[in-house]
């Protein structure tokens, strides 16, 4: 009898990342490279294959939302984005701040914790600068840019996702993606700086295809 061969390990967590898993028309899943939660790195490691288009899922407890993301037009930023979502990283996150009429924020680690005086202060372990694309505005709702302190090589895994369009954003934060599917889920998100009951990300994953 034939020993059994190993199943690789990227193949078990794609199969099991398949099971009751909404995958876009074209799309294919993209494996998890870690079996559970890991929030602390000391960079981004390059995920990001050529030719190849990317669009994260982001399951909440409000609803799904689909994100189409830019790496064409803003690599390092989307690479770190898939990067971490890869590594379940966002799965059960906080929208820490949602403004009506602005923004809904969230990605921080910190609101795992039930402090929320220290929701809004945490990251990756690692920083990277804007990756400003003229073409790319904050011009519509839904867009999905990069949430950062006043120094802007602070990008870390914050980000937001905009309620309206927000032109005092441009040129100072990094556009780079846009809500794709899900639209009316943004208005079901809990508002509050931080919510008393916040919204949650119960699962971020990534689905590719061919360009």
């Amino acid at each position: 009898m034939k020993p059994l061969r190993a199943i690789p390990l990227a193949l078990l967590l794609g199969l099991a990342l398949a099971q009751g898993t909404y995958v876009p028309k074209g799309y294919t899943l993209t494996p998890y490279l870690s079996a559970k939660p890991v929030r602390s790195f000391k960079e981004a490691k390059a995920v990001l294959k050529p030719s190849t288009d990317y669009r994260a899922v982001l399951e909440t407890t409000a609803g799904r939302l689909v994100i189409d993301l830019y790496e064409a037009e803003t690599p390092k930023t989307v690479n770190s984005f898939v990067f971490l979502a890869l590594n379940r990283y966002f799965d059960g996150l906080a929208f820490h701040r949602v403004v009506e009429g602005f923004v809904v924020q969230g990605g921080d680690p910190n609101t795992l914790r039930d402090d929320p005086a220290a929701w809004g202060t945490g990251g990756p372990g690692y920083g990277f600068g804007l990756e400003v694309t003229p073409k790319l505005t904050f011009d519509a709702k839904g867009v999905l840019g990069m949430a950062r302190t006043q120094d802007p090589n602070s990008n870390g895994s914050q980000f937001f996702i905009t309620l309206q369009p927000t032109p005092n954003l441009n040129g100072l934060y990094t556009v780079f993606g846009k809500v794709v599917e899900g639209m009316a889920v943004l208005d079901k998100i809990a508002r509050g700086e931080p919510p008393a009951k916040p919204t949650r990300m119960t699962r971020v994953y990534i689905v590719q295809k061919a360009k």
